[in-house]
């Protein structure tokens, strides 16, 4: 089982997450500004991001985890850790942050693949 789902863990996350989206107004994957006036099932619409994915080992309550996304971000994202340089270079050490990925991806424009 997910620690996320635990008993507990779900009212913990609950909490943080309404604190998350109370006080960020940016897209931590994208760096675009969130309109939380579009609802669920838009692309665009305001969700909570693990920044280490819980499959991964983030903590799923921690408020430090947690960054706003649009909705079609996080989905993007899933649950990668986005290493682009090691992925180029293997033997690199260097582990690249969430907190900089590409930041002029226009989401508005996005289809999807047939």
């Amino acid at each position: 089982m997910r620690t996320d789902r635990e008993k507990g863990n779900r009212g913990a996350f609950e909490a943080a997450r309404m604190k998350i989206l109370k006080t960020q107004t940016i897209c931590g994957i994208c760096g675009k500004p969130v309109d939380f006036s579009i609802r669920n099932p838009h692309p665009l619409a305001p969700t909570v991001d693990h920044i280490i994915p819980v499959s991964k080992g983030g903590h799923p309550t921690d408020i430090a985890n947690l960054q706003l996304a649009h909705r079609c971000c996080n989905r993007e994202k899933s649950d990668k850790l986005l290493e682009a340089k090691r992925a180029e270079d293997p033997d690199s050490d260097e582990i690249v942050a969430n907190d900089v990925l590409e930041q002029h991806y226009h989401w508005i424009n996005y289809r999807p693949a047939n």
